[in-house]
């Protein structure tokens, strides 16, 4: 897949504003300063889409981007530790527990993790939580440029492990590079798939309508 076009649509706290739409719509979370919003600016091809921060906790807003007129790409809040209050913490919480339940325009949630740390109980539990509800996600590594391929494959060994221990099969998993742009056509051309599959229903649910 070619990214031709990415156009900001809207910032909100609640779900209830966000655009209802008949297109797929693909969420990406993580722990604070995970790199989601380079990820977010390397797959779209737009330094200047998602924004930044050495700061963790820059993204307090759900955020909502088109893509190719085609799907959406939702840059979610950070979940864990972050430079903020209590009381913007607990908010955060809540408005991401509520856009993964009821969100009925969620097709995947992409959940980015640092391949440099071992599991973390944070990002175990919240995809837990995740498989609990039935919330279809993927799991993607990020940052595989900042060790080595000997260290990575370790990494990711013992990490596969640690997720045998509570799951039975895994979900997808991709690992990624921002800065090299690694790994980001086989995690568009995974997004690709499924909207192709999503588009090749609607006509079948609409005779049935």
């Amino acid at each position: 897949m070619n990214i031709k076009s990415a156009e900001f649509v809207i910032s909100n706290q609640k779900v209830t504003a966000c655009p209802h739409h008949d297109k797929p719509e693909y969420a990406f979370i993580g722990r604070s300063n995970v790199g989601k919003s380079s990820l977010i600016n390397a797959l779209t091809n737009n330094n200047n889409l998602a924004k930044t921060s050495q700061k963790p906790g820059k993204t307090l807003l759900i955020n909502h981007f088109l893509i190719n007129n085609e799907w959406y790409l939702v840059d979610l809040p950070g979940y864990g530790y972050a430079s903020i209050s209590k009381m913007w913490r607990e908010k955060l919480e809540k408005m991401i527990k509520e856009y993964v339940l009821q969100r009925e325009e969620l097709t995947n949630l992409f959940v980015l993790v640092d391949c440099r740390h071992e599991a973390q109980k944070i990002d175990l539990d919240f995809m837990d939580f995740l498989g609990a509800n039935g919330i279809p996600f993927s799991i993607i590594f990020t940052k595989i440029d900042k060790i080595s391929k000997s260290e990575l494959a370790k990494n990711l060994k013992a990490y596969h492990e640690k997720l045998f221990q509570t799951w039975e099969e895994l979900p997808p998993i991709f690992v990624t590079s921002s800065e090299k742009k690694q790994g980001l056509d086989e995690l568009l051309d995974y997004i690709e798939s499924i909207n192709k599959g999503v588009n090749s229903t609607e006509p079948a649910q609409q005779e049935e309508e």
